[in-house]
């Protein structure tokens, strides 16, 4: 079964899980309940789980790290046999798992609501005066609404996010505007590569150049890329820019995750998210944690930027730094 399958399969075993099978330990996370965090098979889900332990650990918790679960399915079907009882994953990854069918690309409801109101603005008639204000959908929401029942979701990071970018080559960033806004009407002139592989998030599905990258392009601002070329990966995109056999290029995630991070890349804006948002965020069954625990997992969101997040992925996946020493010196760095 491919990969799709597999997280399909997954979410309808979760849906179908009782209540009564629904908490680990007591209802209000207190005691001497070990709480287990679950990693899959890359460096950012193994960080992110470590970041999360320590953090539960310094709020009086005894927290343990279950790490190389392997694929996103498999960590979800841990979290519903119990085996662990919180996962750090990224919004939009997860959203796809639950509800493949959602459209939603916006982080939040108040960047949702920007978006809405922007374009509302740009064509003032297309809504009539008067007219009841039209409900706003977002990653964070429609996620929250697509759990199974028995699991929820604490406060996703807000300025931790790793969707796919767009980037210029150091000779097209000279002359074109890094916004996607501002660039849509030079689109044509661009010839663009997508990334298709998996190196900078062994765990995200790899896109669909034509639904994930050309559409959303043309949907969301008119950009229509008349030429394109895929790689096989976000490294040989990279040595393409640079070697300046394209003007553009989409990577599958943040261009900060790559090796010696961005470089002379110039990452291009995308205000209205026509790559779907992928915030971090813990993902956790429904009353295994105390209020006092999850609170602390907020104030990790709080502090997490992706900046910090490429960095310590970059410490860990490339200079081969241990995941636990890593994760205790952010932590400390930000009084946590």
């Amino acid at each position: 079964m491919g990969t799709a399958g597999s997280v399909r399969a997954v979410v309808r075993v979760l849906v179908a899980t009782s209540l009564a099978a629904m908490v680990v330990g007591c209802s209000n996370g207190g005691g001497d309940t070990t709480i287990t965090v679950g990693a899959g098979d890359s460096a950012q889900s193994r960080l992110i789980a470590e970041i999360y332990a320590q953090a539960l650990a310094r709020a009086g918790a005894h927290a343990v790290v279950r790490d190389r679960l392997g694929q996103r399915a498999d960590y979800l079907a841990a979290l519903d046999a119990g085996t662990v009882t919180v996962v750090g994953d990224t919004s939009g990854d997860l959203l796809r798992a639950f509800d493949s069918s959602a459209t939603t690309t916006a982080p939040d409801d108040a960047a949702a609501k920007s978006i809405e109101d922007r374009h509302a603005a740009a064509d003032a008639s297309a809504v009539p005066s008067g007219a009841p204000a039209t409900p706003v959908a977002s990653v964070a929401g429609d996620l929250s609404r697509s759990l199974p029942e028995g699991l929820v979701v604490s406060d996703i990071a807000d300025a931790a996010d790793l969707p796919a970018q767009l980037a210029l080559a150091p000779a097209s960033a000279a002359r074109l505007p890094a916004d996607v806004r501002a660039l849509a009407p030079r689109c044509g002139e661009l010839s663009l590569g997508i990334a298709t592989g998996h190196d900078l998030d062994p765990l995200r599905i790899a896109p669909d150049p034509q639904r994930d990258v050309l559409t959303p392009l043309h949907e969301v601002y008119g950009c229509d890329i008349t030429r394109h070329t895929t790689f096989g990966s976000d490294s040989e995109l990279r040595k393409a820019l640079l070697d300046g056999h394209v003007d553009a290029g989409v990577f599958t995630s943040a261009v900060a995750l790559l090796p010696g991070g961005s470089g002379d890349l110039a990452v291009v804006a995308d205000p209205d998210h026509a790559f779907r948002a992928q915030n971090v965020i813990p993902l956790l069954r429904q009353g295994a944690l105390a209020q006092q625990q999850i609170k602390k997992l907020n104030h990790v969101a709080g502090e997490l930027t992706t900046a910090d997040f490429a960095l310590l992925i970059r410490e860990v996946r490339d200079q081969h730094q241990p995941v636990a020493d890593v994760a205790r010196a952010w932590l400390d760095e930000h009084s946590l």
